[in-house]
């Protein structure tokens, strides 16, 4: 399977200057910097200009990561291939990280359980943008069929 975040400074060169997909590469670099375990308390919001505005749980998770933002900086800016962040804004905002959760934990649902290969964080990310349940739900699915099928192909 190709690595999604590989792709990333690939599409930005082809699409250039579309701030839409400048901001949707930015998320996608920010949930690979961040890593598993600061996902579920910190939620990317909003790219502005070159600040990556970042929902976060609590005043807590908001000062320790304000101490991290220019290694997550560097991390992001590394994964776009180009610096597109200049700096992170953590904005305390418990109910943008309650929805992330709870489209997390509904994309995690709709997974079979039969399926062995789990569904890649970047389509789970992809998935809680999409506003629409029942789109967000067939777009799990067909993500899912996809690995399903490359999966059996490779056995």
């Amino acid at each position: 399977m190709i690595d999604l975040t590989r792709l990333l400074p690939k599409l930005l060169e082809a699409t250039g200057a579309n701030p839409e997909m400048i901001e949707t590469a930015a998320r996608i670099a920010w949930t690979r910097a961040a890593g598993e375990g600061l996902r579920p308390h910190a939620v990317p919001f909003r790219l502005f200009q070159k600040t990556l505005v970042v929902c976060v749980d609590d005043v807590l998770w908001q000062k320790q990561l304000q101490t991290m933002a220019a290694e997550l900086v560097f991390r992001i800016n590394r994964l776009l291939g180009r610096p597109v962040v200049d700096f992170i804004e953590f904005r305390v905002d418990p109910a943008t990280i309650n929805k992330a959760r709870a489209r997390a934990s509904e994309a995690k649902t709709l997974s079979r359980p039969e399926r062995r290969s789990p569904i890649p964080s970047e389509v789970i990310v992809a998935a809680g943008n999409i506003a629409d349940p029942e789109l967000r739900r067939r777009f799990v699915r067909a993500a899912e069929n996809c690995i399903t099928r490359r999966d059996a192909n490779l056995n």
